[in-house]
């Protein structure tokens, strides 16, 4: 499997693109070495790859968080390479990082409140619809966010992010570190976000996992794309099971 093929003219605009990104932390080490990815209108999109393969780099470097090298990023064919963070989320692009995601001495209401920091006027309205999705967190929004375990952190970064209704949702790690049970709750809403008509792009630990629920993945490898297809493609490709999913995939 390859990656797919750039857009051509006569197809319809990808929602999110990257094109040959290259980026990194230090000063002439690339992390990213050319990375394309597309992204359509309401697509769940996986990324997976051995540590240090750059898939965090990635999200960090789509959000305007890494600058890039090379390459470009655009939403809805405009190039967005050189936005900030700010401009992105004015744009409808939320990102939800790994760690640290959370204000923990806020209360769950506080915290939503941050996330409308750039539309105050429409955070009652889509405050009361985030609280329908994610219904633990409206019964306990007084409570502060450090009283919350790992998974309910999770589940109100996402919504804190779902507050500016993006149309592309980045996942940064979103099982990581939580327990069974919780991944599965994290898993659900994730789906059920997406069903609604959010666009996703996530990294993920659990390679498996990610692949069956995820409509296409790309695997990185060495800061370069080495296979990309369909999930239930790249799930059953005997090499991505033989390098990857051997090492990757959590047992069910």
């Amino acid at each position: 499997m390859t990656a797919p093929e750039p857009t051509s003219d006569t197809s319809p605009v990808a929602l999110l693109e990257a094109s040959g990104v290259v980026a990194g932390y230090v000063a002439e080490v690339d992390i990213l070495r050319g990375v394309d990815l597309t992204v359509a209108d309401g697509e769940l999109v996986g990324i997976i790859g051995p540590n240090g393969a750059g898939k965090s780099t990635l999200i960090k470097a789509l959000f305007g968080l890494v600058p890039l090298r090379a390459g470009r990023v655009t939403l809805r064919g405009e190039d967005i390479t050189k936005c900030q963070a700010h401009e992105l989320v004015r744009r409808g692009v939320g990102y939800v990082p790994q760690i640290r995601n959370v204000f923990t001495a806020l209360s769950i209401e506080d915290n939503l409140r941050m996330g409308a920091y750039l539309a105050p006027e429409q955070l009652a309205e889509r405050r009361e619809r985030v609280y329908e999705q994610f219904p633990v967190l409206a019964e306990r929004r007084r409570e502060r966010a450090g009283n919350l375990s790992g998974g309910q952190r999770q589940l109100l970064a996402m919504a804190r992010a779902l507050i500016m209704e993006p149309s592309v949702l980045l996942l940064d790690e979103p099982s990581a570190g939580l327990s069974p049970i919780m991944q599965d709750e994290v898993f659900d809403r994730i789906d059920a976000i997406n069903e609604a008509g959010t666009a996703i792009v996530m990294v993920e630990q659990n390679a498996r996992r990610c692949l069956q629920v995820c409509d296409r993945g790309y695997v990185l490898d060495q800061g370069t794309n080495a296979y990309a297809g369909t999930g239930e493609d790249l799930l059953h490709d005997p090499k991505v099971i033989e390098l990857y999913l051997g090492t990757l995939a959590k047992a069910e």
